[in-house]
């Protein structure tokens, strides 16, 4: 599985292998100052030769030098093949999620998704970068060290035979116990991101409510839930510092004690023991350095799963090879149209959808509460796909246009506006992002955007906050009109977006649609005076067209529009 992730090293493979190189290097120039150590030891100071110490002394302060030298430029590439593999990463899973349609999002949490591009990934990158030098430099030293040792005393060296597997055994306990541990801890990383982005999005309705103690409680419990997961994970891992430890300092009495006993024998010199115990220090220190890597290998695996997961996840929403279609007048049908968000649902949202409507025309789309209006205009840019039957534009199966090609031609202002940081211009051409200033200033005069914007003493340059929190909700709701018109498409779809303007500038707006001859407008409403004006109105109930006509011809005869729209007049009459 975690093969998957090699592809995004190919261009970072070089430092990959650079580093290593230094590694092994490194380790090399290292092992070879025990040996040095030990001849100053054996022959410069036994026999009182003082010249060959300071030759010794100098080699081995050369061969240090080589290995700082070569350290560092091992942490340089390994820094560059890690953080390279982290950003390719990253940029490969955020384009993945672009490319996801909203039924592919609803599998992963946002918080979930923000946590898998930031802390996991963190997580993949640290442990190229900090495991490269132990998972090269420990086997080398490890297999080196032992292979001396055994030349100088073989005898001695038996005493690896006994500490390994202990060793061993002590650290496939802990990486087995610890792997579960570290993905609950990540998941619960996503329940507290999930707590915080509620709260910050919602951080006026909290205030407004009183509720900050309820949310601090909140947090309080999903942040000590990430506490103990966090605590259990760190508790199990640490265990294998203690385990090396009694090893090692076991090891290292025994060496001292049988190594002794060889000296008073005549069986080993004291600069031989020397060498040895240093060569023993490295094996230990290796054998540490390849356990903190299984460990550190173990908590990247619980990491790589979730990315790959995204990376796995297959969109929904196929995208077309025929890019030669093109939407030319707009004309929208639904036929025996059914939906379901999730194929496992017992119910259809939607549920025998037939609907034309012409090019140029204006449909209004009034129902009740969850009476499935979004989700019958969401299948028109291919949001969702249908479950059965089929949507055509212009005569032609939406699915045989390009999903870039039918998204571009249908402008959408969705229930929920949304407004990015920036000026009020960046803001809008995200509609065009040619858009001339005269384009700029036609949208806004039909969005009924511009009374507002030029009361700004910088205009269209005006700064938006994130997710336009300076401005109103009537006018978020004007720009983001204006912002869809700007696309010029053959499709405006407005989704309850005149809810927060009062009726006068709807009216303006509604008059403005109009002279828009070319383009099909789709208006879904809660208020009948923002669709008593369409060419004709579709009553949706209970996911289901219950009845289409002109506003007079509802009026007239069925009884859901009358008790809207007497409702909607009584409230009027009193408010009068």
């Amino acid at each position: 599985m975690l093969k998957s992730l090699i592809p995004y090293m190919d261009k970072y493979r070089k430092y990959l292998f650079i580093s290593c190189f230094c590694v092994i290097a490194e380790t090399i120039f290292e092992l070879i100052i025990p040996l040095l150590m030990a001849d100053i030891i054996d022959i410069g100071v036994a026999n009182g030769d003082t010249a060959y110490i300071i030759n010794r002394g100098i080699i081995m302060i050369v061969c240090a030098l080589i290995a700082l030298v070569l350290g560092n430029m091992y942490a340089k590439y390994a820094a560059m093949a890690g953080q390279g593999f982290g950003s390719e990463l990253r940029r490969a899973e955020f384009m993945k999620v672009q490319n996801f349609s909203f039924k592919n999002t609803d599998h992963f949490s946002g918080s979930s998704l923000i946590t898998r591009l930031t802390s996991d990934i963190t997580i993949l990158q640290n442990a190229i970068c900090n495991s490269i030098r132990p998972i090269v430099r420990s086997p080398v030293m490890l297999l080196m060290a032992l292979f001396l040792t055994f030349t100088i005393n073989a005898k001695l060296a038996a005493v690896f035979l006994i500490a390994t597997p202990i060793l061993g055994i002590g650290l496939f306990f802990i990486v087995n116990k610890v792997g579960p541990l570290y993905r609950l801890m990540q998941s619960s990383i996503d329940q507290v991101n999930t707590v915080v982005q509620e709260n910050m999005n919602a951080i006026r309705a909290v205030k407004a409510y009183v509720r900050e103690e309820y949310e601090e409680d909140k947090f309080s419990k999903i942040n000590e839930t990430l506490k103990v997961n966090s605590e259990k994970s760190f508790r199990t891992s640490v265990w294998n510092m203690p385990l090396f430890q009694f090893v090692m300092y076991g090891t290292i009495v025994c060496i001292i004690y049988f190594g002794g006993q060889m000296i008073f024998a005549n069986e080993m010199k004291v600069g031989e023991l020397t060498g040895f115990l240093s060569y023993v220090l490295q094996i230990l220190n290796s054998l540490m350095l390849i356990s903190n890597v299984f460990l550190m290998i173990t908590r990247s695996i619980a990491s790589a799963e979730r990315i790959i997961e995204v990376l796995d996840e297959v969109p929904d929403i196929q995208d077309s090879s025929n890019l030669s279609l093109k939407v030319q007048s707009g004309r929208v049908e639904f036929k025996n149209v059914y939906f379901k968000y999730k194929e496992e649902a017992e119910e259809y949202v939607l549920s025998d959808i037939n609907l034309t409507i012409p090019a140029g025309s204006t449909i209004g789309i009034l129902g009740g509460t969850g009476a499935a209006k979004t989700s019958l205009v969401q299948l028109i840019p291919r949001l969702y796909d249908v479950s059965k039957g089929e949507v055509l534009v212009d005569g032609h199966n939406v699915k045989d246009y390009s999903v870039e090609h039918i998204r571009d031609a249908v402008g959408m202002v969705l229930q929920k506006n949304t407004l990015f940081s920036g000026t009020i211009r960046e803001n809008l051409c995200w509609g065009n992002e040619n858009a001339s200033d005269d384009e700029i200033k036609w949208a806004c005069r039909i969005a009924c955007a511009d009374e507002f914007v030029q009361q700004f003493p910088d205009g269209y340059e005006t700064m938006i906050d994130q997710g336009g929190v300076n401005v109103s909700g009537g006018q978020k709701q004007r720009l983001c009109i204006a912002r869809a018109l700007l696309k010029k498409p053959k499709v405006l779809i407005l989704d309850d977006s005149t809810s927060a303007v009062d009726t006068a500038t709807e009216a303006s707006i509604q008059e403005g649609l109009a002279s828009l001859k070319d383009t099909t407008k789709i208006i879904i409403a809660q208020r009948v005076t923002s669709v008593q004006n369409a060419d004709q109105i579709v009553i949706i109930d209970d996911g289901r067209i219950h009845a289409i006509g002109t506003h007079e011809q509802l009026l007239k005869e069925d009884s859901i529009y009358q008790d809207i729209y007497y409702s909607q007049m009584e409230g009027a009459g009193f408010h009068g």
